[in-house]
Protein backbone atom coordinates (compact mmCIF):
# COMPACT_ATOMS: atom_id res chain seq x y z
CA UNK A 1 0.00 0.00 0.00
CA UNK A 2 2.87 2.37 0.71
CA UNK A 3 4.41 1.62 -2.69
CA UNK A 4 1.06 2.14 -4.41
CA UNK A 5 0.43 5.41 -2.63
CA UNK A 6 3.91 6.87 -3.13
CA UNK A 7 3.98 5.73 -6.75
CA UNK A 8 0.60 7.33 -7.41
CA UNK A 9 1.61 10.63 -5.77
CA UNK A 10 5.01 10.66 -7.51
CA UNK A 11 3.40 10.07 -10.91
CA UNK A 12 0.95 12.93 -10.30
CA UNK A 13 3.79 15.27 -9.24
CA UNK A 14 5.80 14.39 -12.36
CA UNK A 15 2.81 15.07 -14.64
CA UNK A 16 1.54 18.27 -12.98
CA UNK A 17 3.73 20.51 -15.24
CA UNK A 18 1.83 19.16 -18.27
CA UNK A 19 -1.55 20.27 -16.86
CA UNK A 20 -3.02 23.70 -17.50
CA UNK A 21 -3.68 24.85 -13.93
CA UNK A 22 -3.56 28.59 -14.56
CA UNK A 23 -6.06 31.11 -13.17
CA UNK A 24 -7.63 33.10 -16.02
CA UNK A 25 -9.84 35.55 -14.14
CA UNK A 26 -8.96 38.99 -12.79
CA UNK A 27 -10.84 39.00 -9.48
CA UNK A 28 -11.55 35.44 -8.27
CA UNK A 29 -11.78 36.46 -4.60
CA UNK A 30 -14.33 39.17 -5.35
CA UNK A 31 -16.42 36.69 -7.35
CA UNK A 32 -16.16 34.16 -4.51
CA UNK A 33 -17.36 36.82 -2.08
CA UNK A 34 -20.41 37.54 -4.24
CA UNK A 35 -21.21 33.83 -4.45
CA UNK A 36 -20.82 33.43 -0.68
CA UNK A 37 -23.12 36.42 -0.14
CA UNK A 38 -25.71 34.79 -2.37
CA UNK A 39 -25.49 31.58 -0.33
CA UNK A 40 -25.78 33.44 2.99
CA UNK A 41 -28.63 35.73 1.85
CA UNK A 42 -30.66 33.66 -0.62
CA UNK A 43 -33.38 35.45 -2.58
CA UNK A 44 -36.33 33.15 -1.96
CA UNK A 45 -38.80 35.58 -3.48
CA UNK A 46 -36.97 35.63 -6.82
CA UNK A 47 -37.61 31.94 -7.51
CA UNK A 48 -40.17 31.15 -10.18
CA UNK A 49 -42.04 27.86 -9.72
CA UNK A 50 -39.20 26.10 -7.84
CA UNK A 51 -41.47 23.30 -6.63
CA UNK A 52 -42.24 22.12 -10.16
CA UNK A 53 -38.49 21.83 -10.81
CA UNK A 54 -38.03 20.00 -7.49
CA UNK A 55 -40.92 17.67 -8.27
CA UNK A 56 -39.55 16.86 -11.74
CA UNK A 57 -36.08 16.26 -10.25
CA UNK A 58 -37.51 13.74 -7.77
CA UNK A 59 -39.73 12.10 -10.41
CA UNK A 60 -36.85 11.58 -12.84
CA UNK A 61 -34.61 10.18 -10.09
CA UNK A 62 -37.30 7.85 -8.71
CA UNK A 63 -38.52 6.42 -12.00
CA UNK A 64 -34.99 6.30 -13.47
CA UNK A 65 -33.74 4.36 -10.44
CA UNK A 66 -36.75 2.03 -10.54
CA UNK A 67 -36.18 1.33 -14.24
CA UNK A 68 -32.51 0.65 -13.48
CA UNK A 69 -33.51 -1.87 -10.79
CA UNK A 70 -36.00 -3.61 -13.09
CA UNK A 71 -33.38 -3.92 -15.85
CA UNK A 72 -30.38 -4.61 -13.61
CA UNK A 73 -31.73 -7.24 -11.20
CA UNK A 74 -32.19 -10.02 -13.80
CA UNK A 75 -28.74 -9.20 -15.19
CA UNK A 76 -27.27 -9.58 -11.68
CA UNK A 77 -28.48 -13.21 -11.60
CA UNK A 78 -26.55 -13.89 -14.83
CA UNK A 79 -23.59 -11.65 -14.04
CA UNK A 80 -21.22 -14.29 -12.64
CA UNK A 81 -22.00 -16.88 -15.34
CA UNK A 82 -22.02 -14.77 -18.50
CA UNK A 83 -19.00 -12.91 -19.83
CA UNK A 84 -21.26 -11.19 -22.37
CA UNK A 85 -23.47 -9.79 -19.58
CA UNK A 86 -20.41 -8.56 -17.65
CA UNK A 87 -19.00 -6.88 -20.75
CA UNK A 88 -22.32 -5.25 -21.62
CA UNK A 89 -22.81 -3.95 -18.08
CA UNK A 90 -19.26 -2.60 -18.00
CA UNK A 91 -19.87 -0.75 -21.25
CA UNK A 92 -23.19 0.90 -20.33
CA UNK A 93 -22.02 2.01 -16.87
CA UNK A 94 -18.77 3.39 -18.30
CA UNK A 95 -20.67 6.14 -20.13
CA UNK A 96 -21.91 8.96 -17.91
CA UNK A 97 -25.61 9.76 -17.57
CA UNK A 98 -25.12 13.15 -19.25
CA UNK A 99 -23.60 11.53 -22.33
CA UNK A 100 -26.54 9.11 -22.52
CA UNK A 101 -28.81 12.16 -22.26
CA UNK A 102 -27.01 13.88 -25.15
CA UNK A 103 -27.41 10.70 -27.19
CA UNK A 104 -31.14 10.24 -26.53
CA UNK A 105 -31.75 13.97 -26.89
CA UNK A 106 -31.26 13.59 -30.63
CA UNK A 107 -34.20 11.16 -30.86
CA UNK A 108 -36.60 11.95 -28.02
CA UNK A 109 -35.90 15.66 -27.60
CA UNK A 110 -36.23 17.52 -24.29
CA UNK A 111 -38.62 15.00 -22.78
CA UNK A 112 -38.96 12.80 -19.73
CA UNK A 113 -38.15 9.77 -21.89
CA UNK A 114 -34.67 11.18 -22.54
CA UNK A 115 -34.11 11.72 -18.81
CA UNK A 116 -35.37 8.28 -17.78
CA UNK A 117 -33.33 6.46 -20.43
CA UNK A 118 -30.22 8.46 -19.48
CA UNK A 119 -30.52 7.22 -15.89
CA UNK A 120 -31.95 3.74 -16.41
CA UNK A 121 -29.34 2.40 -18.85
CA UNK A 122 -26.13 3.14 -16.87
CA UNK A 123 -27.90 2.36 -13.57
CA UNK A 124 -28.89 -1.06 -14.93
CA UNK A 125 -25.20 -1.87 -15.43
CA UNK A 126 -24.30 -0.54 -11.98
CA UNK A 127 -27.13 -2.41 -10.23
CA UNK A 128 -26.22 -5.64 -12.03
CA UNK A 129 -22.60 -5.45 -10.85
CA UNK A 130 -23.26 -4.44 -7.24
CA UNK A 131 -26.28 -6.71 -6.74
CA UNK A 132 -24.21 -9.63 -8.07
CA UNK A 133 -21.39 -8.82 -5.62
CA UNK A 134 -23.84 -8.65 -2.71
CA UNK A 135 -25.47 -11.96 -3.64
CA UNK A 136 -22.06 -13.64 -3.97
CA UNK A 137 -21.19 -12.59 -0.40
CA UNK A 138 -24.22 -14.29 1.18
CA UNK A 139 -23.30 -17.29 3.41
CA UNK A 140 -23.56 -20.72 1.81
CA UNK A 141 -24.78 -22.54 4.93
CA UNK A 142 -28.49 -21.68 4.50
CA UNK A 143 -28.38 -22.92 0.90
CA UNK A 144 -26.76 -26.17 1.98
CA UNK A 145 -29.42 -26.66 4.68
CA UNK A 146 -32.29 -26.79 2.17
CA UNK A 147 -33.75 -30.24 1.36
CA UNK A 148 -31.96 -32.20 -1.39
CA UNK A 149 -33.33 -31.53 -4.84
CA UNK A 150 -34.31 -27.92 -4.12
CA UNK A 151 -34.27 -25.94 -7.34
CA UNK A 152 -32.22 -22.85 -8.13
CA UNK A 153 -35.26 -20.61 -7.72
CA UNK A 154 -36.09 -22.06 -4.29
CA UNK A 155 -32.49 -21.61 -3.12
CA UNK A 156 -32.53 -18.02 -4.28
CA UNK A 157 -35.93 -17.10 -2.77
CA UNK A 158 -35.54 -18.86 0.59
CA UNK A 159 -31.79 -18.81 1.29
CA UNK A 160 -30.10 -15.99 -0.64
CA UNK A 161 -32.55 -13.13 -1.11
CA UNK A 162 -33.63 -12.79 2.57
CA UNK A 163 -30.00 -12.57 3.72
CA UNK A 164 -28.99 -10.12 0.99
CA UNK A 165 -32.15 -7.99 1.18
CA UNK A 166 -30.90 -5.42 3.75
CA UNK A 167 -27.78 -4.69 1.69
CA UNK A 168 -29.72 -4.65 -1.58
CA UNK A 169 -32.19 -2.16 -0.10
CA UNK A 170 -29.39 -0.02 1.38
CA UNK A 171 -27.60 0.21 -1.95
CA UNK A 172 -30.84 0.99 -3.79
CA UNK A 173 -31.51 3.88 -1.39
CA UNK A 174 -27.96 5.15 -1.92
CA UNK A 175 -28.29 4.88 -5.70
CA UNK A 176 -31.55 6.84 -5.52
CA UNK A 177 -29.66 9.61 -3.73
CA UNK A 178 -27.11 9.49 -6.56
CA UNK A 179 -30.05 9.62 -8.96
CA UNK A 180 -31.21 12.87 -7.37
CA UNK A 181 -27.82 14.44 -8.05
CA UNK A 182 -27.79 13.05 -11.60
CA UNK A 183 -31.32 14.35 -12.18
CA UNK A 184 -30.14 17.82 -11.17
CA UNK A 185 -27.22 17.56 -13.60
CA UNK A 186 -29.56 16.71 -16.49
CA UNK A 187 -30.59 20.35 -16.32
CA UNK A 188 -27.17 21.22 -17.76
CA UNK A 189 -28.27 19.74 -21.12
CA UNK A 190 -31.58 21.63 -21.13
CA UNK A 191 -33.99 19.32 -19.27
CA UNK A 192 -36.09 21.47 -16.90
CA UNK A 193 -34.90 19.95 -13.61
CA UNK A 194 -33.41 21.96 -10.76
CA UNK A 195 -30.01 22.04 -12.47
CA UNK A 196 -31.37 24.02 -15.42
CA UNK A 197 -32.42 26.88 -13.15
CA UNK A 198 -29.17 26.61 -11.16
CA UNK A 199 -26.95 26.84 -14.23
CA UNK A 200 -28.97 29.77 -15.59
CA UNK A 201 -28.77 31.69 -12.31
CA UNK A 202 -25.02 31.14 -11.92
CA UNK A 203 -24.24 31.92 -15.54
CA UNK A 204 -26.19 35.20 -15.39
CA UNK A 205 -24.60 36.24 -12.08
CA UNK A 206 -27.85 36.03 -10.08
CA UNK A 207 -26.06 34.52 -7.09
CA UNK A 208 -28.76 35.25 -4.50
CA UNK A 209 -31.25 33.30 -6.59
CA UNK A 210 -28.65 30.56 -7.14
CA UNK A 211 -28.10 30.43 -3.37
CA UNK A 212 -31.80 29.84 -2.79
CA UNK A 213 -31.83 27.03 -5.37
CA UNK A 214 -28.76 25.42 -3.78
CA UNK A 215 -30.39 25.52 -0.35
CA UNK A 216 -33.48 23.88 -1.83
CA UNK A 217 -31.28 21.12 -3.24
CA UNK A 218 -29.46 20.57 0.08
CA UNK A 219 -32.77 20.52 1.97
CA UNK A 220 -34.08 17.98 -0.53
CA UNK A 221 -31.09 15.68 0.14
CA UNK A 222 -31.13 16.24 3.92
CA UNK A 223 -34.87 15.51 4.23
CA UNK A 224 -34.69 12.33 2.12
CA UNK A 225 -35.17 9.97 5.13
CA UNK A 226 -38.57 11.60 5.78
CA UNK A 227 -40.13 12.21 2.37
CA UNK A 228 -38.39 9.14 0.88
CA UNK A 229 -39.84 6.68 3.43
CA UNK A 230 -40.79 3.34 1.91
CA UNK A 231 -44.46 3.83 2.80
CA UNK A 232 -44.57 6.99 0.69
CA UNK A 233 -42.92 5.45 -2.39
CA UNK A 234 -46.20 4.38 -4.10
CA UNK A 235 -47.56 7.92 -3.70
CA UNK A 236 -44.31 9.37 -5.03
CA UNK A 237 -44.39 7.03 -8.03
CA UNK A 238 -47.95 8.05 -8.94
CA UNK A 239 -47.21 11.75 -8.52
CA UNK A 240 -43.95 11.41 -10.41
CA UNK A 241 -45.64 9.69 -13.36
CA UNK A 242 -48.05 12.62 -13.58
CA UNK A 243 -45.19 15.17 -13.48
CA UNK A 244 -43.22 13.36 -16.19
CA UNK A 245 -45.92 13.76 -18.81
CA UNK A 246 -46.73 14.42 -21.55
CA UNK A 247 -44.79 11.62 -23.23
CA UNK A 248 -43.32 12.25 -26.69
CA UNK A 249 -44.36 10.34 -29.76
CA UNK A 250 -41.56 8.06 -30.91
CA UNK A 251 -40.90 7.77 -34.65
CA UNK A 252 -39.65 4.21 -35.11
CA UNK A 253 -38.15 4.93 -38.53
CA UNK A 254 -36.21 7.92 -37.17
CA UNK A 255 -34.96 5.90 -34.20
CA UNK A 256 -33.82 3.04 -36.45
CA UNK A 257 -32.06 5.44 -38.83
CA UNK A 258 -30.25 7.08 -35.92
CA UNK A 259 -29.10 3.74 -34.46
CA UNK A 260 -28.24 2.04 -37.75
CA UNK A 261 -26.84 4.92 -39.83
CA UNK A 262 -26.33 8.32 -38.17
CA UNK A 263 -23.96 7.24 -35.38
CA UNK A 264 -21.71 5.17 -37.66
CA UNK A 265 -19.11 6.53 -40.11
CA UNK A 266 -20.33 6.38 -43.70
CA UNK A 267 -17.01 4.78 -44.75
CA UNK A 268 -17.54 1.94 -42.23
CA UNK A 269 -21.07 1.24 -43.50
CA UNK A 270 -19.76 1.21 -47.08
CA UNK A 271 -16.83 -1.06 -46.22
CA UNK A 272 -14.34 1.60 -47.36
CA UNK A 273 -11.41 0.93 -45.02
CA UNK A 274 -9.15 3.54 -46.60
CA UNK A 275 -11.91 6.11 -46.18
CA UNK A 276 -12.34 5.00 -42.55
CA UNK A 277 -8.64 5.67 -41.89
CA UNK A 278 -9.02 9.14 -43.41
CA UNK A 279 -12.12 9.72 -41.26
CA UNK A 280 -10.19 8.78 -38.11
CA UNK A 281 -7.37 11.13 -39.09
CA UNK A 282 -9.83 14.04 -39.32
CA UNK A 283 -11.06 13.70 -35.74
CA UNK A 284 -9.71 16.84 -34.00
CA UNK A 285 -7.30 16.72 -31.06
CA UNK A 286 -8.04 13.09 -30.16
CA UNK A 287 -4.62 12.49 -28.60
CA UNK A 288 -4.57 15.66 -26.44
CA UNK A 289 -8.19 15.06 -25.38
CA UNK A 290 -7.39 11.51 -24.20
CA UNK A 291 -4.22 12.77 -22.52
CA UNK A 292 -6.09 15.54 -20.67
CA UNK A 293 -8.81 13.09 -19.61
CA UNK A 294 -6.31 10.61 -18.16
CA UNK A 295 -4.19 13.35 -16.59
CA UNK A 296 -7.18 14.99 -14.93
CA UNK A 297 -8.38 11.58 -13.75
CA UNK A 298 -4.98 10.88 -12.15
CA UNK A 299 -4.80 14.31 -10.52
CA UNK A 300 -8.39 14.01 -9.30
CA UNK A 301 -7.66 10.59 -7.76
CA UNK A 302 -4.55 11.80 -5.93
CA UNK A 303 -6.33 14.98 -4.86
CA UNK A 304 -9.24 12.92 -3.49
CA UNK A 305 -6.77 10.86 -1.45
CA UNK A 306 -5.16 13.96 0.05
CA UNK A 307 -8.54 15.56 0.81
CA UNK A 308 -9.80 12.34 2.45
CA UNK A 309 -6.69 12.05 4.65
CA UNK A 310 -7.08 15.68 5.73
CA UNK A 311 -10.84 15.64 6.39
CA UNK A 312 -11.82 12.31 7.90
CA UNK A 313 -10.47 13.10 11.42
CA UNK A 314 -12.69 16.22 11.49
CA UNK A 315 -15.81 14.04 11.53
CA UNK A 316 -14.52 11.21 13.77
CA UNK A 317 -15.57 10.81 17.40
CA UNK A 318 -11.93 10.25 18.37
CA UNK A 319 -10.93 13.87 17.74
CA UNK A 320 -12.11 17.34 18.68
CA UNK A 321 -15.33 18.16 20.49
CA UNK A 322 -19.00 18.10 19.62
CA UNK A 323 -18.90 21.48 17.85
CA UNK A 324 -15.87 20.64 15.67
CA UNK A 325 -17.32 17.24 14.75
CA UNK A 326 -20.63 18.84 13.84
CA UNK A 327 -18.82 21.35 11.62
CA UNK A 328 -16.75 18.55 10.07
CA UNK A 329 -19.86 16.49 9.32
CA UNK A 330 -21.52 19.55 7.81
CA UNK A 331 -18.56 20.27 5.53
CA UNK A 332 -18.42 16.63 4.35
CA UNK A 333 -22.18 16.53 3.67
CA UNK A 334 -21.95 19.81 1.75
CA UNK A 335 -19.07 18.61 -0.44
CA UNK A 336 -20.29 15.08 -1.10
CA UNK A 337 -23.87 16.20 -1.80
CA UNK A 338 -22.82 18.75 -4.43
CA UNK A 339 -22.23 17.05 -7.81
CA UNK A 340 -18.78 17.42 -9.34
CA UNK A 341 -20.17 19.16 -12.43
CA UNK A 342 -21.85 21.80 -10.27
CA UNK A 343 -18.70 22.34 -8.20
CA UNK A 344 -16.62 22.56 -11.37
CA UNK A 345 -19.07 25.07 -12.85
CA UNK A 346 -18.74 27.30 -9.78
CA UNK A 347 -14.93 27.03 -9.78
CA UNK A 348 -14.95 27.76 -13.52
CA UNK A 349 -16.73 31.03 -12.87
CA UNK A 350 -14.17 31.83 -10.18
CA UNK A 351 -10.92 30.70 -11.83
CA UNK A 352 -11.55 30.65 -15.57
CA UNK A 353 -11.28 27.79 -18.11
CA UNK A 354 -8.45 25.41 -17.22
CA UNK A 355 -7.99 22.01 -15.60
CA UNK A 356 -7.79 23.66 -12.16
CA UNK A 357 -11.59 24.04 -11.57
CA UNK A 358 -12.15 20.42 -12.62
CA UNK A 359 -9.30 19.18 -10.42
CA UNK A 360 -10.66 21.00 -7.37
CA UNK A 361 -14.18 19.72 -8.00
CA UNK A 362 -13.10 16.08 -8.40
CA UNK A 363 -10.78 16.16 -5.40
CA UNK A 364 -13.23 17.84 -3.02
CA UNK A 365 -16.33 15.82 -3.92
CA UNK A 366 -14.71 12.37 -4.00
CA UNK A 367 -12.35 13.12 -1.11
CA UNK A 368 -15.30 14.17 1.06
CA UNK A 369 -17.19 10.98 0.18
CA UNK A 370 -14.20 8.80 1.08
CA UNK A 371 -13.58 10.83 4.27
CA UNK A 372 -17.21 10.35 5.34
CA UNK A 373 -16.96 6.56 4.99
CA UNK A 374 -13.50 6.48 6.63
CA UNK A 375 -14.79 8.46 9.63
CA UNK A 376 -17.69 6.02 9.97
CA UNK A 377 -15.21 3.14 9.90
CA UNK A 378 -12.96 4.82 12.49
CA UNK A 379 -15.92 5.44 14.83
CA UNK A 380 -16.42 1.67 15.09
CA UNK A 381 -12.84 1.19 16.34
CA UNK A 382 -12.08 1.14 20.08
CA UNK A 383 -8.52 2.39 20.73
CA UNK A 384 -6.36 0.05 22.77
CA UNK A 385 -4.18 2.80 24.25
CA UNK A 386 -6.55 5.50 25.55
CA UNK A 387 -3.75 7.57 27.09
CA UNK A 388 -2.23 8.60 23.76
CA UNK A 389 -2.55 12.21 22.59
CA UNK A 390 -4.61 12.89 19.47
CA UNK A 391 -1.58 12.83 17.16
CA UNK A 392 -0.42 9.47 18.52
CA UNK A 393 -3.94 8.03 18.34
CA UNK A 394 -4.12 9.09 14.70
CA UNK A 395 -0.67 7.87 13.68
CA UNK A 396 -0.37 4.62 15.63
CA UNK A 397 -3.89 3.32 16.20
CA UNK A 398 -6.48 4.65 13.77
CA UNK A 399 -4.74 5.49 10.49
CA UNK A 400 -3.07 2.04 10.10
CA UNK A 401 -6.50 0.42 10.48
CA UNK A 402 -8.45 2.92 8.38
CA UNK A 403 -5.98 3.44 5.55
CA UNK A 404 -6.51 0.09 3.75
CA UNK A 405 -10.20 0.95 3.49
CA UNK A 406 -9.38 4.47 2.28
CA UNK A 407 -7.13 3.09 -0.45
CA UNK A 408 -9.72 0.48 -1.46
CA UNK A 409 -12.39 3.19 -1.65
CA UNK A 410 -10.04 5.36 -3.71
CA UNK A 411 -9.55 2.59 -6.26
CA UNK A 412 -13.31 2.00 -6.31
CA UNK A 413 -13.79 5.71 -7.04
CA UNK A 414 -11.04 5.89 -9.69
CA UNK A 415 -13.36 4.68 -12.44
CA UNK A 416 -16.09 7.10 -11.27
CA UNK A 417 -13.56 9.95 -11.24
CA UNK A 418 -12.60 9.20 -14.85
CA UNK A 419 -16.28 9.17 -15.88
CA UNK A 420 -16.72 12.57 -14.25
CA UNK A 421 -13.50 13.82 -15.85
CA UNK A 422 -14.92 13.20 -19.31
CA UNK A 423 -18.19 15.07 -18.69
CA UNK A 424 -16.37 18.10 -17.26
CA UNK A 425 -15.40 18.81 -20.86
CA UNK A 426 -18.98 20.03 -21.32
CA UNK A 427 -17.90 23.13 -19.37
CA UNK A 428 -15.22 23.96 -21.93
CA UNK A 429 -12.35 21.99 -20.37
CA UNK A 430 -10.39 20.18 -23.08
CA UNK A 431 -11.20 16.58 -22.12
CA UNK A 432 -13.06 14.08 -24.28
CA UNK A 433 -16.40 15.48 -23.14
CA UNK A 434 -15.66 18.81 -24.82
CA UNK A 435 -15.37 17.16 -28.24
CA UNK A 436 -18.32 14.82 -27.57
CA UNK A 437 -20.62 17.77 -26.89
CA UNK A 438 -19.14 19.59 -29.90
CA UNK A 439 -19.95 16.59 -32.09
CA UNK A 440 -23.58 16.61 -30.93
CA UNK A 441 -23.84 20.40 -31.32
CA UNK A 442 -22.62 20.25 -34.93
CA UNK A 443 -24.69 17.11 -35.70
CA UNK A 444 -21.53 15.02 -36.22
CA UNK A 445 -23.13 12.03 -34.55
CA UNK A 446 -20.58 9.54 -35.89
CA UNK A 447 -17.69 11.48 -34.31
CA UNK A 448 -19.55 11.95 -31.03
CA UNK A 449 -20.43 8.25 -30.81
CA UNK A 450 -16.87 7.20 -31.60
CA UNK A 451 -15.57 9.44 -28.81
CA UNK A 452 -18.18 7.93 -26.49
CA UNK A 453 -16.79 4.49 -27.32
CA UNK A 454 -13.26 5.75 -26.58
CA UNK A 455 -14.47 7.12 -23.25
CA UNK A 456 -16.10 3.80 -22.38
CA UNK A 457 -12.94 1.84 -23.24
CA UNK A 458 -10.82 4.13 -21.07
CA UNK A 459 -13.21 3.67 -18.15
CA UNK A 460 -13.24 -0.11 -18.54
CA UNK A 461 -9.41 -0.18 -18.61
CA UNK A 462 -9.12 2.02 -15.51
CA UNK A 463 -11.73 -0.09 -13.69
CA UNK A 464 -9.77 -3.28 -14.49
CA UNK A 465 -6.51 -1.67 -13.31
CA UNK A 466 -8.08 -0.41 -10.09
CA UNK A 467 -9.41 -3.90 -9.30
CA UNK A 468 -5.88 -5.27 -9.60
CA UNK A 469 -4.42 -2.57 -7.35
CA UNK A 470 -7.20 -2.59 -4.74
CA UNK A 471 -6.03 -3.92 -1.32
CA UNK A 472 -7.38 -7.43 -0.86
CA UNK A 473 -7.15 -7.18 2.94
CA UNK A 474 -9.72 -4.39 3.05
CA UNK A 475 -13.11 -5.86 2.12
CA UNK A 476 -15.88 -3.28 1.83
CA UNK A 477 -18.88 -4.70 3.65
CA UNK A 478 -20.92 -1.57 3.06
CA UNK A 479 -22.47 -1.82 -0.43
CA UNK A 480 -22.89 1.95 -0.54
CA UNK A 481 -19.09 2.26 -0.57
CA UNK A 482 -19.17 0.80 -4.08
Amino acid sequence: MARHTLGLVALAVLLVPFADLAVHTRDPWGELGRMAAGLVWPAWGALESPFSALGLTVAVALWGTLAGVILGFPLALLFARSRLVRAGCAFVRAIHELFWALLFLQVFGLSALTALAALAIPYAGIFAKVYAEILEQTPRAPRDALPPGSGRLARFVYAELPLAWPQLAAYTRYRFECGLRASVLLGFVGLPTLGFHLETAFREGRYHEAGALLWLFYLLIASLPWWGHKRLIPLLLVGGAWLLGPWPSVDGALLWRFVSEDIWPAALLAGDWAGLVEWLARIPSLGPAIGNTLLLGLLGTVGALLVALALWPLASRHFGNHATRLAGHGALIFLRSTPELMLAFVFLLLLGPSLLPAWLALALHNGALIAFLAARHADAITPGMPGLPASGRLAYELLPRVYPGILALLYYRAEVILRETAILGMLGIATLGFYIEEGFDYLMFDVAFFLLLVTAMLNIAVDALSRRLRPREAPLDDPCAR
